[in-house]
């Protein structure tokens, strides 16, 4: 069983807002490989990141409980403890797994933008962060989480300079994941508008792009594209969902710009290794 990670928690100030994460682990890192799982929960997003140290990051959850089988397909048994869960934004096919979540593992700390809505799913969210103890953080652009050395996920999105209000999917966490060379950019459901700031505002030029909004028409702009030109783009989408995702607008995008797309709704669960400096997907 692995050993349950020792926090100690460094807050420094990154321009005007920021935290920074150390986590230190008791037992020896093995190997030097780092695991980006887009796990196979249907129609929504639930993304797994496992450092060479052990220590494990999950953006999202799902809509239900379907996120504790593909955990349970990733995970050992006996690993009943997740260092840190981000909610990128309060929409239930993003926060619905929580809830089941918290009852089975022991949670290091939860991080999100401080949005809510008045839904159910938001307020449930809500509660059980409070009703099991868990170590909240609300976090913007500079925040960094540091997993491992060389592994950092920096939040780049919100920022408080250009914030959309009263648009959940406009609010999305941004997550920009790098190790050594290799780097990810986690998108949540954001939009074109936001897209098109981060693109001028942010070096986005990233290896693997999870596509916003599970391949909708609303995001996944031309120039956001061009300024992330990545290898592969990931949608994470249900099979046959009622919602048309991926969009075919979004997938001709893709083919006009050589972009190669692999999703969840056709070839279920993706996993994506890195050394830092070379890539595959099994």
């Amino acid at each position: 069983m692995r050993h349950r990670v020792i926090y100690y928690l460094f807050f420094l100030l990154i321009g005007m807002t920021g935290v920074v994460w150390y986590f230190v682990v008791t037992t020896p890192v093995q190997g030097n490989i780092l695991t980006v799982s887009f796990l196979d929960i249907g129609q929504g997003d639930a993304i797994l990141i496992e450092a060479p140290n052990g220590n494990q990051m999950l953006i999202d959850a799902g809509a239900n409980r379907s996120i504790l089988s593909e955990l349970g397909a990733v995970l050992s048994f006996s690993d009943r403890f997740i260092d840190v869960v981000l909610a990128t934004h309060p929409d239930k096919d993003h926060i619905g797994g929580f809830p089941s979540l918290f009852e089975r593992y022991a949670i290091g700390v939860a991080l999100d933008s401080g949005a809510v809505s008045d839904t159910n799913t938001s307020k449930t969210y809500e509660q059980y962060i409070t009703d099991y103890n868990i170590v909240h953080t609300i976090v913007e652009r500079g925040t960094r989480i540091i997993l491992d050395t060389d592994i950092v996920a920096t939040v780049l999105y919100p920022d408080s300079i250009f914030v959309v209000p009263n648009d959940t999917n406009a609010g999305s966490v941004i997550v920009l994941l790098t190790y050594k060379n290799i780097s990810f950019l986690f998108t949540g459901d954001s939009p074109q508008k936001i897209e098109n700031y981060l693109s001028q505002h942010s070096d986005i030029d990233v290896d693997v792009l999870k596509l916003g909004h599970h391949g909708s028409k609303t995001s996944s702009s031309d120039l956001f594209l061009k300024a992330t030109t990545p290898l592969y783009a990931v949608i994470s989408a249900g099979k046959e969902n009622r919602y048309g995702h991926p969009h075919q607008e979004v997938l001709d995008r893709m083919n006009a710009l050589g972009i190669p797309v692999v999703r969840t709704d056709t070839a279920g669960r993706l996993v994506f290794e890195t050394d830092g400096t070379t890539l595959s997907l099994r």
